[in-house]
């Protein structure tokens, strides 16, 4: 498997589900069809900047924090063009639509999900539209400033 594409995949897992080791991330890629050497996949986690954060029942979980750097050398993601991609954003009810222009919903939509677990359930992309599900208790000005406040 391609390498941005290996790095992708594990950043999606990270965000997907609650990876406290390596040993279950390479489980979790296995399931995905990825298999992958520990040495490799601890380049990864180092290239992606990926760290152990204590959740609040006390067990730890991998987590790739935002990062201009890493999105746009690593991930081949630019946060400008994020920004210069995204047209508007309305809301129905707790859900988000953003539109974007043609062919770009998805690069969006991986940058947003890519940053957004705590605001973020996951997205829906796509040619031009990118369904936003919220967690629950998310005010839209809280979506507004994670869309438009982005870096």
């Amino acid at each position: 498997m391609e390498r941005v594409k290996r790095l992708r995949l594990i950043v999606n897992v990270l965000n997907a589900q609650v990876i406290e080791n390596q040993l279950q991330l390479t489980k979790a890629l296995r399931l995905q069809g990825v298999d992958v050497t520990q040495a490799t996949l601890s380049r990864d986690l180092k290239d992606l900047r990926a760290e152990k954060k204590v959740m609040e029942d006390g067990n730890f979980k991998y987590v790739v924090p935002s990062n201009p750097v890493v999105e746009k050398r690593v991930l081949g993601i630019d946060s400008d063009l994020m920004k210069m991609s995204t047209l508007s954003l309305d809301f129905c009810g707790q859900f988000a639509v953003v539109k974007t222009r043609p062919g770009f919903a998805n690069a969006v939509a991986y940058n947003l999900d890519s940053r957004g677990s705590a605001i973020l359930l996951g997205t829906l992309a796509g040619d031009d539209t990118i369904l936003l599900i919220p967690r629950e208790g998310v005010t839209r000005e809280e979506i507004k400033d994670f869309i438009y406040g982005a870096d």
